[in-house]
């Protein structure tokens, strides 16, 4: 069972991911709109994979996979994020995120995070 975080202040900017996610039988995912809330959350709980969206309320997404990090380094994130591949790579380097995803991320998203999430446990 993959244990997974979604941050957005909009559902609908990231219900591609949970359209596709809600097929998987091992995927249970929670849905929070801020990085403060994502943060309190993942210092109590341990999930396999933290999506963010791009912009929050109260910080970016890039904001809080580094802020994730002093919570719970080995936690996995992926960001929503408008940048070049290589913009992405020089502003999120050092933050251990595990995929750029495009704006309105949709199933073909949704399956290579699983199948990453996948191959990270071995199974």
């Amino acid at each position: 069972m993959f244990k997974l975080l979604l941050v957005s202040p909009d559902k609908a900017s990231l219900s591609g991911l949970v359209s596709a996610f809600s097929e998987h039988g091992d995927v249970d995912f929670s849905w929070v709109e801020s990085g403060e809330i994502a943060l309190n959350i993942a210092s109590d709980t341990t999930f396999d994979l933290v999506i963010t969206d791009e912009k929050l309320d109260d910080m970016t997404g890039l904001e809080l996979a580094d802020r994730l990090l002093s919570v719970n380094p080995r936690i996995n994130c992926a960001s929503v994020s408008r940048l070049s591949p290589e913009n992405f790579h020089d502003k999120s380097e050092g933050l251990g995120l595990m995929a750029q995803l495009p704006v309105q991320p949709g199933k073909e998203d949704a399956e290579k995070l699983i199948k990453r999430l996948r191959h990270l446990k071995g199974e």
